[in-house]
């Protein structure tokens, strides 16, 4: 049985309040790939990673990773196979020091006491933050607490990776070492962002996403040469892109 790929069929979801966040959404997503999905506030962005995780399950359509279908009898099997790094460290940093915080996954695997210290120092060694192991997270800048926060997440030694606007809030040199870490990890990423400029360095892919619904699909510096689109999804072209603002030449 594989985790490694995303099956997403005409994903339709609204909520409580008659609110609709997706409609009919359906895409595939292949073993490494690595994915962004743009678009707006609003479009749908941070509900059709819920999906993906299991934090929210289908009204309408199915969502597969593998071979099991996000359902809530899956749920322990696919929270083993998806991990997912929240916008905000905060929601993921709650133990009094680093090394806890990042332990707290495989300990509630009922791993032993060994394998446990094994992972962690696995873990916060691939984000370069080893250094850190005895520190209380708030005592964290936002780069370093981005880095525990994905060391929370591969502890738990996940298959996909799936992330919500990681840059955001990072100064230029943690945005950058972001960027390292995660071009190295060989993991399948679906990474919702902002950032059109993080998109371009990690993916080749990208979904854009309007009212709920997906409006391109393509190759990500195809997609972010096109205007039209991107003034229709509320978004511009990444700086890496644009022309010079005072010559006028392009990028």
């Amino acid at each position: 049985m594989t985790h490694h790929t995303i099956d997403v069929e005409d994903l339709t979801f609204a909520y409580p309040d008659g609110t609709a966040a997706l409609s009919g959404v359906s895409f595939h997503v292949s073993h490494g790939e690595s994915i962004a999905i743009v678009g707006a506030n609003g479009a749908g962005k941070s509900t059709l990673l819920m999906h993906l995780t299991g934090l929210l399950t289908p009204q309408a359509g199915s969502v597969r990773i593998g071979d099991v279908p996000v359902m809530r009898t899956t749920l322990p099997d696919i929270r083993r196979s998806v991990g997912m790094v929240f916008q905000d460290p905060d929601d993921q940093l709650f133990m009094p020091s680093v090394y806890e915080d990042v332990a707290f996954g495989p300990m509630n695997l009922g791993l032993p006491e060994d394998e446990v210290s094994t992972r962690v120092d696995d873990a916060l060694g691939r984000v370069d933050a080893l250094r850190l192991k005895d520190r209380p997270p708030h005592r964290l800048s936002g780069g370093e607490k981005r880095a525990v926060s994905i060391a929370t997440v591969l502890a738990m030694c996940p298959n996909v990776l799936v992330m919500d606007e990681p840059s955001s809030d990072l100064d230029p040199k943690a945005r950058r070492r972001l960027i390292e870490i995660l071009a190295s990890f060989e993991h399948t990423k679906i990474i919702a962002t902002h950032d059109l400029d993080l998109a371009i360095d990690l993916c080749e892919r990208t979904i854009v996403m309007r009212g709920g619904g997906i409006v391109a699909d393509g190759p990500t510096r195809v997609l972010f040469g096109e205007d039209a689109l991107l003034d229709d999804s509320g978004l511009e072209r990444p700086l890496s892109m644009q022309g010079c603002p005072v010559c006028g030449t392009g990028a």
